[in-house]
C-alpha cells in the first residue's frame, strides 16, 4: 500500500497579519477561517476554494517577504480581469513554454504570488528568454 499526500498548506512568516490578511481578503477573494489567538491574532489560516494559506507573525524581519506562492486557478485570465484594477501586476500574465498561463502580484509583506493555470495555448515566453 502506498501512502498519499493529500495537500501542502503553507505557513508563511509575517511582520504585519492584519495587512496580509486583508490584502489576502479583499485582493485575492480569501476569506478567513481562523485568527489566533482572538485578543492579538499572531496566527491566521486563510481561505478560498480548494486553496489555503497559513501565516504567523514573526518578529524577525529578514525571515519575511522571501516567499513564492504558486496559487493554481482554472482561469488565470479572469483572475487577471479581477485583480488588475485592485493591485500592480509584477509581471504576465504570459504563456511558458512549459504548457502554464501566469502572471504576478506582490503581497504587503513582498511575498510574490503567482497565479497559474494549465494551458495549451501556443507559448509567448521561450525557454531562453
Amino acid at each position: 500500500m502506498t501512502v498519499r499526500f493529500l495537500d501542502v498548506v503553507p505557513r508563511i512568516p509575517v511582520t504585519d497579519l492584519a495587512a496580509v490578511t486583508a490584502y489576502y481578503a479583499k485582493v485575492l477573494g480569501f476569506s478567513v477561517g481562523m485568527l489566533w489567538p482572538e485578543e492579538r491574532p499572531a496566527f491566521a489560516i486563510m481561505r478560498r476554494d480548494d486553496a489555503t494559506i497559513q501565516f504567523y507573525v514573526e518578529d524577525d524581519a529578514a525571515k519575511c517577504g522571501a516567499v513564492m506562492l504558486n496559487v493554481h486557478v482554472a482561469d488565470a485570465m479572469g483572475v487577471h480581469a479581477e485583480l488588475r484594477n485592485k493591485v500592480a501586476v509584477e509581471w504576465g500574465p504570459e504563456v511558458y513554454w512549459y504548457g502554464r498561463r501566469e502572471f504576478a502580484v506582490r503581497d504587503p509583506e513582498g511575498n510574490l504570488v503567482i497565479i497559474t493555470e494549465e494551458t495549451s495555448d501556443p507559448a509567448t515566453v521561450a525557454e531562453d528568454d
